[in-house]
């Protein structure tokens, strides 16, 4: 598995060699760029050392924000961010035994299984958990059954709706489209219902 979502080789080999690092990425998604947010996991291993869940769980809190703060930033809202990048750490330290392969391989699930053990992790919604569901079953070798109806639209073949259906230049352009025409169709119709 080789992922290029950041346009960073450093960050992109991370991503595609630490399933951690990859949950925390899906985790940082939110109000930044995907660029940004899937590069965070490499900036918090350079900046303490490892991306074990354990290491980050067992960070000094205060001290671990601060590494979020440090420039360039990891996220936006550093303060709220660092404190979930710690609580998914400990949660998958916690239940998983530090192993986030576990979330998704242990004792074999089945593609509802593995979206509802996404959804118990802390900063995982619905939509976040089906989109890095989608992202196991199209890039990460995913077989569980029944990944791509659990993902819903995100699942389905050819997409572009999400960080699941990029693997160069061109599938991002289209995923970037397709989120700008969501986003304009939700201002639409906020617009026609005043």
């Amino acid at each position: 598995m080789e992922l290029h979502i950041t346009g960073d080789p450093a960050a992109d080999q991370l991503l595609s060699n630490d399933a951690f690092a990859l949950l925390v990425g899906m985790l940082l998604d939110q109000q930044v760029t995907m660029e940004s947010a899937f590069a965070g996991p490499e900036k918090i291993r350079t900046r303490i050392g490892s991306m074990t869940p354990a290491a980050i769980a067992e960070y000094d809190p205060a001290g671990f924000v601060e590494i979020f703060k440090e420039r360039p930033s990891i996220h936006r809202f550093p303060s709220s961010m660092a404190g979930r990048v710690q609580d998914l750490a400990a949660t998958v330290e916690r239940d998983w035994n530090g192993d986030a392969t576990a979330i998704w391989n242990q004792d074999d699930p089945d593609g509802q299984e593995v979206l509802r053990r996404l959804k118990g992790l802390p900063g995982f919604g619905e939509q976040k958990a089906k989109i890095f569901l989608a992202l196991l079953g199209k890039q990460c070798g995913l077989q569980a059954q029944g990944w791509r109806e659990a993902a819903g639209p995100y699942g389905q073949e050819s997409a572009f709706l999400s960080v699941a259906d990029i693997v160069d230049p061109e599938s991002l352009r289209k995923v970037r489209a397709s989120k700008q025409a969501a986003k304009a169709a939700i201002k639409a119709a906020k617009a026609s219902g005043r």
